[in-house]
């Protein structure tokens, strides 16, 4: 009776601390998450050990941390400064996410505020760091791509040293004071017509060498046969031609005397 009484008690004693401790002890990680443990009575926070989706048991003295690893969508407007420091107005969109393996340690360094505190920095520095190094000309048209490129390698290398990965960063527009766009579009504008009048002259030159080439080639094709074409050499064609009328079923010719040059004379014929 004693035992059965203890067995109860000791169930009852069982699920009180479950209702008690519960909430503490059971987790459940959902897809796109990850967690870390900080034990309050032990080595404190444990980075090694990444908790990945799924059911989890911990001790209810210790601390579960979650981290959504999820890719993020950031965006930024912000004015910064040209080479020469005209004010230039940047629309920026980031998409990152924190590395999987490294929430331990982006928690221990930033916390999870790490994108107020570490990525919005970090993208408005680098934007800032390469535009610096540009024309206004230079960022609007002619170099865009190029200080896209340099923006986008800039703020990885930033991010990765801090356990964030960025998957990609967009500029979404780039604004310049009216005068200034005004003046770029019009010179650029000046250099198209200028490089298509420069297209349309190598054009006509092109075919004027072509033309050129034609004419001399007809000129030494004239020349060569007008220098092979001698008396012989026409009389033996007459011939061959007379004989050929002679042989076709469908010629009727008549063939009388001769000419000046020993060939005879031609009349009628179909």
């Amino acid at each position: 009776m004693k035992k059965a009484q203890y067995v109860i008690i000791s169930v009852v004693a069982i699920v009180v601390l479950l209702l008690i401790f519960g909430s503490q002890m059971f987790y459940v990680i959902r897809p796109g998450e990850r967690a870390v443990i900080f034990k309050k009575f032990g080595m404190g926070l444990d980075k090694e050990n990444i908790f990945i989706p799924g059911f989890h048991v911990i001790a209810p003295w210790n601390d579960l941390i979650r981290y959504d690893v999820r890719e993020v969508k950031a965006e930024e407007t912000m004015d910064v400064l040209d080479k020469g420091g005209l004010s230039i107005n940047v629309d920026v969109t980031i998409i990152f996410n924190p590395f999987y393996d490294k929430i331990g340690d982006l928690h221990e360094n930033i916390g999870i505020n790490f994108i107020s505190v570490m990525v919005v920095p970090n993208v408005r520095s680098a934007v800032r760091a390469v535009t610096g190094r540009y024309t206004a000309e230079e960022i609007y048209s002619t170099k865009r791509g190029e200080v896209e490129a340099e923006i986008i390698e800039t703020t990885r290398l930033a991010l990765a040293e801090k356990n964030i990965e960025m998957k990609d960063l967009l500029i979404r527009s780039i604004s310049l004071p009216e005068k200034i766009k005004a003046a770029i579009e019009s010179k650029l504008q000046q250099q198209q017509e200028a490089l298509a009048y420069q297209y349309r002259l190598e054009r006509e030159e092109s075919e004027a060498e072509r033309l050129r080439i034609q004419a001399k080639g007809i000129a030494d094709y004239n020349r060569i046969i007008s220098q092979s074409l001698t008396p012989n050499i026409l009389k033996q064609k007459g011939i061959d031609a007379t004989l050929a009328l002679a042989q076709s079923a469908n010629s009727k010719v008549v063939v009388i005397g001769s000419g000046d040059d020993g060939m005879p004379l031609i009349l009628g014929g179909n």
